[in-house]
């Protein structure tokens, strides 16, 4: 039976650029939906978040370009807490999954895995 699941990942950028935006979005959705045998039409909403210091682009277009069309995408910064890990981007997908919570695959990837050391792959 499909139940509601939450699902969450971060990674960090290596610049503010476009480019590294749309290459880490895109590294992190796709590795997420592999890691939990998901794809978009599984998917309910996704939020994503970046830390204040990442302002080059919206990570829900590059969202978009790996099949989020017609997922509801909200992005948000992050709280500027001092000494906070820069330039990460972070997301929560919520999905309709026969997986139970303990099967679910967080995913941190890059300097984002010092952020969650427990879950990190």
């Amino acid at each position: 039976m499909s139940q509601v699941r939450a699902i969450r990942g971060a990674t960090q950028l290596e610049a503010n650029t476009a480019a590294a935006m749309e290459s880490a979005t895109k590294e992190l959705l796709l590795e997420i939906l592999a890691a939990n045998k998901l794809t978009p039409a599984d998917l309910i909403s996704v939020f994503l978040t970046v830390t204040p210091d990442l302002n080059a682009a919206f990570p829900a277009a590059y969202a978009r370009e790996v099949g989020f069309q017609a997922v509801p995408l909200l992005c948000a910064v992050e709280i500027d807490v001092p000494g906070a890990l820069p330039r990460v981007l972070r997301v929560m997908i919520h999905c309709n999954t026969e997986r139970n919570s303990a099967e679910i695959s967080h995913i941190y990837l890059h300097g984002a895995k010092a952020l969650r050391r427990d879950i990190a792959q």
